[in-house]
């Protein structure tokens, strides 16, 4: 299984992309526009987009995607149950490769959830 620290890791991809926003601001701001009207909610829900995201993350074998879009799910209010089922997707779809990936998006799901208050 993995051993990421998906927080780290994500804080560590935008700390190593600040050089490429200086050098290429305008690719980088088109990038970010892309994002922001692709994941809009819609006809499709903002959460929908992001379990997609997730899968193609998945799917793709992308750590620092799984990190991103577990992040944004947390913020969506979207549930384990939610996040499981799209997981059972992407294992039928992917096979075992995207099973091991699937562990590591639970690992990221557990580590990125909030704390208990209680």
């Amino acid at each position: 299984m993995s051993t990421f620290d998906h927080t780290g890791l994500i804080q560590s991809i935008n700390e190593n992309l600040a050089p490429l926003r200086k050098t290429q601001p305008e690719t980088m701001q088109a990038f970010g526009q892309l994002a922001r009207v692709a994941m809009a909610e819609g006809a499709v829900s903002a959460k929908n987009k992001e379990l997609i995201a997730l899968a193609v993350g998945i799917t793709q074998h992308c750590s620092g995607c799984i990190g991103f879009h577990v992040k944004a799910l947390h913020r969506l209010q979207c549930s384990r149950a939610e996040l499981e089922e799209m997981l059972g997707v992407c294992v039928y779809m992917g096979g075992g490769p995207a099973l091991m990936y699937a562990a590591e998006a639970m690992k990221a799901w557990d580590a990125m959830a909030p704390k208990s208050t209680v």
